[in-house]
């Protein structure tokens, strides 16, 4: 099989082996990606598949998967590079060592220093430097600021990077590149411009239902379609925090543990801190919904 798609229909397929559900857009954008070498910019809401889309691409191309998290205040030194401090320090003393018996010129020394037997990589330099297939997840984009923001544009332009001691380093060869935005800030418009754009929202009951069904597969299907209707239900409310798809996932899974085949207002009570986090969101959901009992076996 070839390592490149074949088209978006190949990309449906392939992503589907690797258990992730498609939809029109998001097959059709991961195949322009491939083909234009361009970046996706996957924006939605926390807990849609953004992240799984990367892991999937990664499966699907048979690549290795890198990982940069995001967070706030995060810099060059731990998105890029940094020096070894303790083994230069170590260097050092050697050579203060050596000079008083008559040993090696400074000159040597700092040269030696600043060489890749000193160099720390994080995770943007192995994505560029990799000589095998590579999917670069950065995720969480949103988190960082806009001095972070310039430091990508120069990878995502160029595939390269400039480090000062060592010169630039270009890619040998080209990482596909998800970048996932929860939209908890506006992204510059110079990022964007780089960026083939994708929007994933919640799925729809029937995506949804089919998500649960491949994902869990010992779920009835009576079961997965009420769970779904429950949670779309729920996103329609103003909480603090809707539940996400993985939460969906996660209580399709306690019921099954737990022996439920379909949820009543017993198992709702009991359960719905799953796809609920905060309180005053569990208080507002058992005061919204109406389950109605399970009848009684004979």
């Amino acid at each position: 099989m070839s390592l490149e798609f074949a088209g978006v229909e190949d990309v449906r397929t392939r992503l589907e082996a690797a258990g992730y559900l498609v939809d029109t857009s998001i097959e059709t954008v991961v195949y322009l990606a491939e083909r234009l070498g361009k970046p996706i910019l996957v924006e939605g809401p926390a807990g849609v598949g953004k992240t799984e889309l990367a892991k999937a691409v990664a499966t699907a191309r048979d690549a290795e998967l890198v990982r940069l998290q995001c967070y706030e205040g995060l810099d060059e030194a731990k998105a890029l590079y940094e020096w070894n401090y303790r083994k230069q320090l170590l260097r050092i003393t050697h050579a203060r060592g050596g000079d008083a018996a008559g040993g090696e010129a400074w000159d040597e020394v700092e040269d030696d220093l600043f060489s890749e037997h000193y160099l720390l990589e994080r995770p943007l330099l192995p994505a560029l430097r990799n000589q095998r297939r590579t999917v670069l997840l950065i995720d969480e984009v949103d988190k960082v600021d806009l001095e972070f923001e310039a430091l990508l544009l120069e990878i995502l332009s160029d595939f390269q990077v400039t480090i000062p001691e060592l010169g630039t380093v270009r890619g040998t060869r080209h990482p596909f590149v998800v970048l996932t935005s929860n939209g908890t800030r506006e992204l510059s418009e110079a990022l964007k411009r780089r960026c083939l754009y994708l929007h994933i929202d919640y799925p729809s009951v029937e995506r949804e239902r089919a998500i649960v069904l491949s994902r869990v597969p010992d779920a009835p299907e009576a079961m997965a379609d009420q769970l779904v209707r429950i949670v779309r239900s729920l996103r329609q409310l103003e909480l603090k925090k809707p539940p996400s798809v993985s939460e969906t996932l996660d209580w399709a899974r306690t019921l099954l543990e737990l022996g439920f085949g379909a949820v009543d207002e017993q198992v709702l009570k009991g359960t719905v801190n799953v796809v609920l986090k905060h309180q005053q969101d569990v208080e507002r959901a058992l005061a919204h919904l109406t389950i109605p009992p399970r009848p009684e076996m004979n």
